[in-house]
């Protein structure tokens, strides 16, 4: 078979320009090396729906930014996804930081973000646990935090539901052209494709030097973060910034969709892409750093801390377009901040502004946009619970006690098109294993049903990627 359109990377921009492609009669594929949609960049950020304010005027990340974040609300409606507009306030401490609020306010109004200049007590107002010596601030009200799991998760399922096929566990180790077509040579199996879109994230510059030499670079810049148990309301009411730097946008705290709150990143140039480790200086900066802005974080709250590599260009904005030397080969390509925030508008673009310029794109009458609707128990009433109990007691057995998540939760994620292959990809789905004891008490249970509803041995059962195998025998087999 000879694809349309095949996708090397299954992020957040790979998985929602895929779902747009899923609406038109065309046969697409996406290849992506991890053993989950989303599994790496796209699962590992701030998960903030930026406003806008920030990017430099003119640039792509300036326009695809104010557009997405328009998108959003339409977008995790129809995806099924938390979103929250919470809006963003960004601090200034110190009385030389007035001035530059105000730089961003004019940036603001260039890129078109309705923002706000707050005086010190209007800050205070608004954000009690805030520095009591904070100088001013510039209200975004359009910014907002989302589940950045469930988005890429949801859009790939919504992709699949409409036609497109997905490989998953399969690297990329050649793209060579033969006539009319492209010929993709993986670690499982060799593909044929009109069109090949490369959003591979950390490795998109060298998914694209495998056709042509390439006159930019994407380097891995490592922020690390703290995540706080779920503590009480109004720690924070809306995103907290400091003033943006050259190393991006600085250090943040914020909730999150699910009841926590996140603290970070730190910024840092990184040789290895591999590289998800965490170290103690480097948390001990952010947590003075975020401490500055927010005195009252309480750290004796943290239940983990994590870290996440982004694919920073060396051209400083977005690369996407058109190889030099075919328009058969497209780049989405050094997709950072504000990445998340842009990926409906990146998908957008994409497809009407490339895409379409090489295949002819003819509308799918049966294309459905919506995805059927996920039970969440724990937001329902008494007699919403009781009745769905009765149901299918499935809702009642709680298998996650931190989050209570429950085994019907568990089921009806078994049951999508793109289902968890993991017990990382069932975390991230539905926050089994989330919780104070991460997954201490839970994981047996998960490890459980994954090895029921695949019918293989708990042994066989993977962490995340292959060779993180969790269970080597039962504890009765132990000699």
């Amino acid at each position: 078979m000879i694809f349309d359109v095949l996708i090397v990377g299954a992020g957040v921009s790979g998985s929602l320009i895929a779902r747009k492609l899923s609406s038109y009669d065309l046969k697409t594929i996406v290849i992506d090396k991890e053993n989950d949609a989303g599994n790496v960049t796209s699962m590992a950020n701030s998960a903030i729906v930026h406003s806008g304010y920030d990017p430099v005027p003119g640039t792509l990340k300036a326009k695809l930014n104010v557009q997405g974040n328009k998108m959003f609300p339409k977008l995790c409606e129809d995806l099924d996804v938390h979103f929250e507009q919470i809006g963003s306030l960004t601090v200034a401490i110190y009385d030389d930081q007035i001035k530059l609020l105000s730089d961003l306010a004019i940036r603001s109004k260039e890129n078109g973000v309705e923002v706000k200049l707050l005086s010190a007590e209007e800050v205070k107002k608004l954000e009690p646990n805030i520095n009591p010596n904070v100088k001013g601030g510039l209200l975004a009200p359009s910014a907002g935090i989302v589940n950045p799991f469930t988005l890429t998760v949801h859009a790939m399922e919504s992709a699949v539901d409409n036609g497109v096929t997905l490989h998953l566990g399969e690297e990329v180790l050649s793209i060579k052209k033969d006539g009319d077509v492209y010929v993709v040579k993986t670690t499982k199996d060799e593909y044929q494709a009109k069109v090949v879109i490369n959003a591979a994230g950390v490795y998109s510059d060298k998914i694209h030097s495998m056709i042509e030499p390439v006159d930019y670079k994407v380097t891995a810049r490592k922020g690390e973060y703290f995540v706080l148990d779920h503590y009480k309301e109004g720690l924070v009411n809306h995103v907290i910034f400091p003033l943006p730097s050259e190393k991006g946008k600085g250090i943040l705290v914020s909730k999150t969709t699910s009841g926590n709150y996140i603290v970070g990143p730190s910024s840092e140039w990184s040789d290895d892409k591999e590289d998800l480790s965490t170290d103690k200086p480097t948390l001990d900066a952010v947590r003075k750093a975020a401490t500055e802005m927010v005195p009252s974080i309480p750290f004796n709250q943290v239940i983990r801390t994590f870290s996440g590599n982004r694919p920073t260009p060396s051209t400083h904005d977005f690369v996407i377009g058109f190889a030099k030397k075919d328009n058969h080969f497209i780049n989405v390509s050094g997709i950072e901040s504000p990445g998340l925030a842009s990926s409906p508008a990146i998908a957008e673009y994409v497809v009407n502004e490339f895409v379409s310029k090489v295949l002819s794109l003819k509308e799918k009458k049966d294309y459905k946009p919506a995805l059927r609707k996920r039970i969440n128990p724990s937001k329902l009433s008494v007699n919403e619970r009781n009745a769905l109990i009765k149901k299918d007691p499935d809702y009642g057995e709680i298998i996650c006690n931190c989050e209570k998540v429950t085994l019907g939760e568990i089921k009806d994620e078994l049951s999508r098109s793109v289902p968890p292959m993991s017990v990382k990809a069932l975390k991230k789905r539905t926050r089994a294993g989330f919780g104070k004891c991460q997954g201490g008490f839970c994981q047996p249970l998960v490890i459980k049903i994954l090895a029921e509803h695949f019918n293989v041995d708990m042994s066989k059962i993977k962490l995340d990627k292959d060779g993180s195998e969790i269970c080597k025998y039962l504890t009765k087999e132990a000699k």
